[in-house]
């Protein structure tokens, strides 16, 4: 994978108001975590790194962050973006985590699942996409981490799916995930009729009679028995 270079320069302050103040400079506030070492708090150009963000959106890189000291170089190593802070208005690029990584050492990160081709049961007859995983965790070398992991869904009919043992992945490349999950499937129409077939409904019906009649008869008494209950007692003479 290509390595994109990112100078940044160290910071000293730290705070809510410094970091407003860095970002009216042009600057984004950004900390650069693992590696075995203490955090460095560092600030990334904010031209340079949205023309690589509008360039690369979406795609895992690796960074090559060149840490610069009061003019002077002081570090460089390659680092992947751990977190991306977005103003909830603008959607400006307001703070950046970096992660120091090895480039002989495997690393987990998540790759965008994107989709290829227009379902067959979607076009043909009117089903819904549902694209369940959007991305998907996986192991390897930074070197060998792929842009995104493309699934073609041209095929897929009513009910159909691509399950994560679906996927083709790259060499070198694994994943954790269950091969039983579902990327993506295609659902069936709103307009699928549910109703029970009339057969089946006068069999329920018939089936449910005899307990009808059954509660009926519970009901009624015999004519014979109910003159009796209604009739007065004799009174006994008296002795």
């Amino acid at each position: 994978m290509e390595q994109i270079n990112l100078d940044v320069q160290l910071r000293t302050g730290t705070g809510s108001a410094k970091a407003k103040k860095l970002r009216r400079a042009n600057f984004i506030p950004a900390v650069v975590y693992g590696g075995g070492s203490k955090p460095a708090i560092v600030q990334a150009d904010r031209k340079s790194y949205d023309r690589i963000y509008r360039q690369h959106m979406g795609e895992s890189l690796i960074y090559h962050l060149n840490v610069v000291d009061g003019g002077k170089k002081v570090a460089d190593y390659p680092a992947i973006i751990k977190a991306i802070q977005l103003h909830p208005v603008s959607d400006e690029v307001i703070h950046l985590d970096f992660n120091r990584i090895s480039l002989d050492k495997e690393i987990e990160i998540k790759i965008k699942v994107i989709t290829k081709g227009e379902a067959i049961g979607v076009k043909r007859d009117g089903g819904t996409l549902d694209h369940l995983m959007w991305e998907l965790e996986v192991i390897c070398l930074p070197t060998n981490i792929p842009h995104h992991i493309e699934v073609d869904i041209s095929s897929l009919g009513i009910h159909d799916a691509v399950h994560v043992s679906d996927l083709k992945l790259p060499a070198g490349v694994r994943t954790k995930h269950d091969p039983a999950s579902v990327v993506v499937t295609v659902a069936g129409s709103m307009r699928e009729e549910t109703a029970v077939p009339a057969a089946d409904a006068e069999g329920a019906a018939a089936a449910t009679e005899p307990e009808v009649l059954k509660e009926k008869k519970k009901e009624e008494a015999p004519v014979g028995e109910a003159k009796k209950a209604d009739a007065p007692k004799k009174e006994e003479p008296k002795k």
